[in-house]
């Protein structure tokens, strides 16, 4: 964390004084998080107290079934941001402006990619986002299977009503209003995101726990200190994200799902094909992942065309 200088007015030998100085003299949103003082020395050039100070590590909390609680409680209240395991690793989860502003930070990324909503039920889905009977009937699918699938839509305008009205939709949105939406995504996030909006109305968003551009490979102490240090709560549960993949090590198992983009460059959705073919745009395959193969099957059961882009993100 960066260093500190506060007046000295307020006196060293006081800790408390000094807590409240460090808070009222910082726009830091990760000073709602525990932190430890360092050092403290005076610069008599500017009459001013130096302060060095670091977070404390949050201790992960083994997963053990069920809906993890503190993430729960935690992330119903403002700006919070939780480590939670999936299918495929750990994610980021945060439900407003202030959250998002953090996850953003912890994670050193590039705010241009649309934003990733986790998805608790089929009705959810039909109400935040726009939809075709096709698109709906390869999601429907998936869901009956218990298949991981993400996919570039627009918002509905209900859904754009269910944003957060403190400006969260400038960076769950790209340019075009478009973010993904995610489904079956694995149980222990699934239950705080279905608690989350079901109990408390409120939408889970997410990115992956690890340093843009890299992995963390099914493994909480691959998510790196600065998410460590960031986060409010930390479910782990390694085990469980090695049983979805059973025959893969942490160097072979998919650290991510597979992304569709439902949506053409300026996104709009996709046309009905309703058996044509030829039809374009099309559902683009953007980005393999856990069960890949079996989506490739189900796109196209559901469309006579469809296209494979990987890497092609927005």
């Amino acid at each position: 964390m960066k260093d500190l200088e506060i007046p000295r007015h307020h006196p060293r030998s006081q800790i408390v004084g000094i807590d409240s100085a460090i808070r009222s003299s910082s726009s830091d949103d990760r000073l709602s998080k525990p932190y430890e003082i360092r050092s403290i020395r005076s610069w008599p050039s500017d009459d001013s107290l130096h302060i060095e100070r670091s977070l404390m590590s949050t201790t992960p909390i083994h997963w053990a079934g069920g809906t993890p609680t503190e993430a729960v409680e935690l992330l119903s209240g403002a700006g919070g941001i939780a480590v939670v395991p999936t299918k495929v690793g750990y994610i980021i989860m945060t439900s407003d402006r202030r959250g998002l502003d953090r996850k953003f930070d912890a994670k050193e990324r590039h705010r241009n990619k649309p934003g990733v909503v986790l998805v608790s039920s089929l009705d959810m889905l039909r109400e935040l986002a726009q939809l075709t009977p096709e698109i709906d009937s390869l999601y429907e699918r998936c869901w009956n299977e218990d298949v991981l699938l993400g996919c570039i839509l627009p918002w509905s305008d209900a859904g754009k009503k269910a944003i957060p009205s403190d400006g969260s939709h400038q960076l769950m949105m790209d340019a075009r209003g478009t973010s993904c939406f995610v489904i079956k995504f694995g149980v222990p996030a699934e239950n705080v995101a279905r608690q989350l909006y079901e109990d408390h109305g409120k939408i889970a968003f997410a990115s992956s726990a690890n340093p843009s551009g890299q992995g963390n490979r099914g493994l909480v102490e691959g998510i790196g200190d600065r998410i460590t240090e960031a986060a409010d709560v930390i479910i782990e549960a390694d085990d469980y994200v090695a049983s979805i993949q059973p025959d893969t090590s942490v160097d072979t198992r998919y650290e991510q799902g597979v992304m569709v983009s439902m949506v053409d460059p300026s996104g709009a959705l996709v046309p009905e094909q309703n058996g044509q073919r030829s039809i374009a745009p099309c559902p683009t395959l953007i980005r393999k992942g856990l069960a890949v193969d079996r989506i490739m099957m189900l796109l196209a059961d559901t469309f006579t065309s469809w296209d494979y882009r990987q890497g092609e993100y927005y």
